[in-house]
């Protein structure tokens, strides 16, 4: 077998292992996932696995979201197009833990009140008024 060959077969076979492009998507998502939890640590089991779900699904829903819009599945067709799309499914996760966190925040600071209290109050924010 001629060199050119069998490192070609190699690299087939390692590609297919880490699960193609589902593998490089999910590892731009665990390494989001693994930069925001240093940078926010949970204060909680709970928030822990909140935060790691919230940040897998940012990463690969967002990036799958940035790729559709600005028409980038070109960059597929390349092993540096490929890294630069696991960068793009890594940055588009950074924000998603934050965002979830921002949100429960937000509704755990208006426990006990009722729908009608939170929409008025929203619509006070939304004019302008405290």
């Amino acid at each position: 077998m001629e060199p050119t060959s069998s490192t070609t077969g190699a690299s087939f076979a390692a590609w297919k292992a880490i699960g193609g492009l589902a593998g490089m998507g999910a590892i731009g998502a665990g390494l989001a996932a693994i930069v925001v939890m240093c940078l926010m640590p949970p204060r909680t089991c709970g928030e822990w696995a909140v935060g790691l779900i919230s940040t897998v699904v940012g990463s690969i829903s967002g990036g799958a979201f940035v790729i559709q819009h600005y028409q980038l599945q070109h960059w597929m067709y390349s092993p540096f197009g490929l890294v630069a799309t696991l960068g793009l499914v890594f940055a588009c996760g950074l924000p998603a833990w934050a965002i979830v966190r921002w949100v429960f925040n937000f509704i755990d600071k208006r426990k006990g009140k009722d729908i009608a209290e939170v929409v008025a109050e929203l619509r006070r924010k939304a004019q302008g008024g405290e």
